[in-house]
């Protein structure tokens, strides 16, 4: 449960959203099904696929889907799926990704083609996180282009709170800044 839905440096919907997941692991191999809705009808569900490797690096593909759309709609005109390929690194205090969105979904807004990436550091009581991308994430309505730039700027504090010796409640804050469109986010959120 968070307060609102920050992705990527990017309000997604309005209000508190539950953000539910399924997932599978066996071995190096991670899929499952994460989503988010909030209360005034904002909807997503990804599906997501990951390979692990020695060394902390790993290879995914996501399928971003809005259930407002249809399902079976893979078309550029009208398509209802995004897919990116994402690429990572991850160690005990630091993380890489790169992502890539591989098709042209106009019923999604997909224009093919966007590339994300950030770095993460973590410290003992907090991590810093900075991220640059373009597509939807930098998409200017007005000029109807995007281009490269730095959107998701942040800090992250979590912490556990014990409710029982059976019982606990991962929480986590952070305070995002995008300096692309110049707006500033609190997020608070629980993990049970």
């Amino acid at each position: 449960l968070y307060s609102s839905f920050i992705w990527r440096g990017t309000k997604n919907g309005s209000g508190p959203a539950v953000q539910p997941v399924i997932e599978y692991t066996r071995g190096c191999f991670t899929a499952g099904a994460w989503g988010s809705f909030d209360l005034r009808g904002y909807e997503e569900v990804d599906l997501y696929a990951t390979w692990m490797f020695p060394g902390g690096f790993s290879i995914g593909i996501i399928d971003y889907y809005s259930p407002d759309l249809r399902y079976f709609d893979y078309s550029r005109e009208s398509g209802s799926h995004a897919f990116e390929i994402n690429l990572g690194f991850s160690s005990d205090k630091l993380s890489l990704e790169a992502d890539y969105v591989l098709n042209e979904a106009a019923g999604i807004g997909s224009s093919g083609g966007d590339l994300y990436f950030q770095a993460g550091y973590s410290f003992s009581l907090f991590s810093l996180f900075l991220g640059a991308g373009n597509g939807w994430l930098t998409w200017d309505q007005e000029t109807d282009e995007s281009k490269f730039s730095i959107c998701n700027l942040g800090l992250e504090i979590s912490k556990v709170i014990v409710i029982t010796d059976a019982f606990e409640i991962p929480v986590t804050g952070q305070l995002i800044l995008n300096p692309d469109r110049e707006c500033l986010f609190l997020v608070v959120g629980f993990t049970f």
